[in-house]
């Protein structure tokens, strides 16, 4: 029995205003292929499916044509999908009563009963091609502070943080619950957060706070849990010896994700709950330039004459490019530049930064007050911080004039 885990997908996500949308349709392809060519039995989605609350007709559409296509190329593969953050939680779940007559299980909300958690929901036994039992999977949607009752937050005394012990609680108590349904047979579980010792990236992951807290220890999920399968962190990890792991992103969401070994993990179960990493194609290129620091427009200039660009490519797949500048003249000129240089080539903006010479990290003064200066010097430490150099003349003389218009 084959388990593919994988999380993260942001469908609807765009980068500096472009849609990804053709990434996605890539990457829902290669996804596709890998559930035909390792004849995957289940298919678990770990949560940020959707890049936002709000996720547009387009971005659902995919989604499901997504999900109609996994089922022909594999008629019997069960899919068992969590929310993340970024999702729409009840969105997410209001075709569940569709979805579940086709061996899709949604689940974007811990739903309760009168007697806690209802075990039964969450807790989804999977067969294999024989249709027997082989495991169960407890699915853990992403958890919000309502989700954790008791929880005091600011709590002190105790032998760890208040949210870190009430996670542990509720997954102590779904565990021991679901040891008893599922009997002898392996459980693996869902869960959608960020655990300590996950090397996070920077643009994308946003940190999931509750009371001020936003890690916890993999030991949270407790040893009768054979794997669980994570999602939030965009690089694929494993924690606590493997047992704990992220699958990661499918294709780069920032800059940061660039160096990435994006894919998908496998579990054969015939073979243990060893987690294989599977590498997906990257549909799109991504390019910092330069890689690292920053440079001048000349030199980025020259990086960028110097990639394998084809005026070929339709607009929807043209390399995005990240650049990191150097502020040598005027800010704004210096923009103006480099929009007009890539503008000019079969490329796409995913970002600009333009640094000062020598900034450094500083603590923030209060601005002086007015007795202490003047509009012109406002003007001068204003220009100055936004373009890095001093204003010249003709600013002066612009400033002057306008002021005298006051």
């Amino acid at each position: 029995m084959r388990i593919l885990h994988t999380a993260d997908w942001h469908i609807g996500q765009t980068l500096n205003g472009w849609s990804r949308e053709y990434e996605h349709e890539a990457f829902l392809e290669s996804l596709r292929n890998v559930i035909l060519t390792e004849r995957v039995d289940v298919l678990l989605i770990a949560g940020d499916v959707f890049d936002g609350i709000n996720p547009s007709g387009e971005a659902q559409r995919l989604l499901y044509a997504a999900i109609a296509g996994f089922l022909r190329a594999n008629p019997k593969l069960q899919i068992v999908m969590t929310s993340g953050n970024h999702d729409p939680a009840q969105r997410l779940e209001a075709p569940e009563a569709v979805l579940k007559e086709l061996g899709v299980h949604v689940l974007g909300t811990l739903r309760r009963g009168l007697s806690g958690v209802d075990i039964d929901r969450h807790l989804i036994p999977l067969i294999d091609g024989t249709g027997v039992v082989r495991l169960h999977v407890l699915a853990v949607p992403f958890l919000r502070q309502a989700d954790l009752p008791g929880l005091q937050l600011g709590a002190t005394g105790g032998a760890e943080p208040a949210v870190t012990a009430a996670v542990r609680a509720l997954h102590m108590t779904m565990s021991d619950a679901a040891k008893v349904r599922a009997a002898a047979l392996p459980i693996i579980a869902m869960g959608h957060l960020t655990c300590a010792g996950g090397l996070e990236s920077e643009g994308a992951e946003r940190r999931i706070l509750i009371g001020g807290e936003h890690a916890v220890p993999p030991d949270i999920f407790p040893p009768a849990l054979s794997y669980v399968a994570l999602g939030h962190l965009h690089r694929h990890q494993s924690l606590d010896g493997g047992r704990v792991r992220y699958s990661g992103s499918p294709f780069p969401l920032s800059a940061a994700e660039i160096g990435y070994d994006h894919g998908v993990t496998l579990l054969d179960l015939d073979h243990g709950f060893e987690p294989r990493h599977i590498p997906l194609p990257r549909p799109v290129p991504i390019h910092r330039l330069p890689k690292t620091g920053v440079a001048s427009l000349a030199d980025v200039s020259s990086a960028l004459n110097s990639l394998d660009l084809s005026p070929d490519i339709p607009r929807h797949a043209q390399p995005f490019v990240y650049l990191s500048l150097i502020a040598d003249r005027p800010i704004t000129q210096i923009a103006a530049e480099a929009e007009a240089l890539i503008e000019a080539l079969p490329v796409r903006l995913a970002g600009l930064s333009i640094t000062k010479p020598g900034s450094v990290t500083a603590p923030e003064l209060p601005p002086p007050s007015l007795s202490d200066t003047s509009p012109e010097d406002l003007f001068f430490m204003a220009f100055n911080q936004s373009h890095g150099v001093d204003p010249d003349p003709a600013h002066l003389a612009a400033f002057r004039d306008a002021l005298s218009e006051i």
